[in-house]
């Protein structure tokens, strides 16, 4: 299967799986999903399954995204953590994220169940471990607030890896599972209920309010609800001024005395790193992730997985290093991610956004989140992660058209490769960014010497992208946006492709 970057994670050994029935753009829909990872998937066939008729519409392959990219930890112990909950909301809310994060482990553990998925699900203790004074603080104040607020959590005197260790903390009832093969799973089970997906269907726009005309790259598509299930929604929303994109690394690696750690565990470092053992195609992969960094902040981000590397070699017998691969996600402001009704949009546009590093928990929560607001029913956990708890700024509404205005407007024109080339001076495999002719241009040099350039000038709000070395992609530092060395859009929010120059020869 494909995903968003150069690197092959784990989960990429799934075949790729093929929708069944290929939908008509003609029909009309209660729900349209945007998105066919994680997050949309779970949401259609849970909506679905209560009598919408849904479509699920994705720009490329199902799971293109970020869902194959994750580790796949299933935790009650989110990012952010239960004193930060308490302290940006409430005790009660932490309890409710507490409660919900458990039912959304629980409803993977019966869907795995009830549709008889070979996905490597388990059930496993998640170690939280400090190494220091101040790190030993914090997680005293981490162990008080997650049993407030529900946890299953209990000091312990081991841990089971081996690093050096102050304190430790043990959540229990915490889990783990392949996501592609759970994805492709409940997509199985949402075809086999009537629901319908189009495959390589950029969604780019809406008209209406009550009735939607979706504006796809196959055609215009109808429907009564839309779901922005794109891990951030499209276009320019105050919702990108309140996630911050990042990028993490990881490494699935073989080891030499077979002693593979049975558990979650996450050390207390800045970046923290996170450990799990995974049986894929029997064979034992040690699954370490790490060195999180904003998009597109590291000038060299191949760095990042040999730092990873050396840290993990302190640690364990490393015989082979058989993937690597980084995946993105957004942190949300104050800690809790955006559910429900899209700010600025009609009533009937939806968004599930700021998952923080907790995707695959909060994916089955929206879906819950996400149903209960198209049938317009209100309670604790949708008034919690509504969107619109953040409030539009003054001037914004000004600020969107004008981005809007200026988005998309850029010429690519036909220049002399070989005087670019001169300018650029790169080695195979290198990227940089030249003037030529008053034009600002992004050049790669592939293996064969061919060179690709684009425009810099990202598509959403005209930031300058920066070169990604180990994916191999042009990244926006600003919200995110990812693009291959052709331009292609690899990640929203940004709606359009980077504009291609056209090099010719003077030979």
């Amino acid at each position: 299967m494909k995903r968003d970057g150069a690197n092959k994670s784990l989960w990429q050994e799934n075949e790729t799986y093929v929708p069944s029935v290929i939908a008509g753009t003609q029909e009309k829909y209660d729900v349209v999903i945007v998105g066919g990872g994680m997050t949309g998937m779970i949401t259609a066939l849970t909506l679905q399954e209560s009598g919408k008729k849904c479509l699920v519409a994705e720009a490329r392959t199902l799971g293109f995204g970020t869902t194959s990219g994750t580790t796949a930890h299933l935790n009650t112990f989110m990012d952010s953590t239960y004193p930060e909950i308490e302290k940006n909301f409430s005790k009660k809310d932490a309890a409710i994220i507490c409660s919900e994060s458990k039912e959304a482990i629980s409803l993977i553990a019966k869907g795995v169940s009830r549709f008889n998925l070979d996905c490597g699900f388990s059930s496993k203790d998640g170690f939280l471990f400090s190494k220091n004074a101040d790190e030993s603080r914090k997680l005293d104040e981490i162990y008080e607030a997650s049993l407030r607020a529900g946890c299953e959590v209990n000091y312990t005197d081991e841990l089971p890896m081996p690093a050096k260790y102050e304190k430790v903390i043990v959540f229990r009832q915490q889990a783990q599972f392949e996501p592609v093969a759970y994805l492709y799973g409940i997509t199985k089970a949402f075809e086999a209920c009537g629901g319908k997906i189009i495959e390589d269907c950029r969604v780019t726009g809406f008209k209406g309010s009550e009735n939607l005309e979706i504006e796809t790259s196959q055609g215009v598509l109808s429907g009564k609800n839309l779901v922005y299930a794109t891990h951030v929604p499209p276009g320019v929303n105050l919702l990108h001024f309140r996630c911050a994109p990042y990028r993490s690394y990881v490494l699935a690696v073989e080891l030499a005395d077979n002693a593979y750690p049975d558990a979650l565990i996450y050390d207390m470092e800045n970046p923290y790193h996170y450990y799990r053992t995974q049986n894929v195609n029997n064979k034992r992969y040690l699954i370490v992730g790490g060195e999180d960094h904003k998009t597109a902040h590291e000038e060299n981000t191949n760095a990042c997985f040999i730092q990873l590397e050396a840290h993990l070699r302190q640690l364990f017998d490393v015989s082979k290093v058989a993937y690597k691969w980084s995946s993105q996600f957004y942190q949300p402001v104050d800690g809790l991610p955006y559910i429900g009704h899209l700010p600025g949009n009609p009533a009937n546009v939806f968004t599930a956004t700021g998952y923080n590093g907790d995707g695959m928990v909060y994916s089955h929560i929206a879906a819950k989140v996400l149903k209960d607001c198209i049938n317009g029913i209100s309670n604790e956990l949708t008034e919690l992660l509504d969107p619109n708890r953040i409030k539009p700024v003054a001037g914004f509404s000004d600020f969107v058209k004008e981005a809007a205005d200026v988005v998309g407007n850029f010429t690519a024109g036909i220049f002399d490769k070989n005087k670019i080339n001169s300018l650029a001076e790169l080695a195979p495999g290198e990227a940089s960014m030249v003037k030529y002719d008053g034009e600002s241009m992004a050049i790669y040099k592939d293996e064969s010497g061919g060179l690709h350039a684009v425009n810099p000038a990202c598509t959403h709000i005209n930031c300058k992208v920066s070169f990604n070395n180990t994916e191999q992609s042009w990244d926006c530092p600003c919200h995110g946006a990812r693009y291959d060395i052709n331009g292609q859009m690899l990640n929203g929010p940004a709606r359009k492709d980077l504009k291609r120059f056209d090099l010719s020869s003077s030979d």
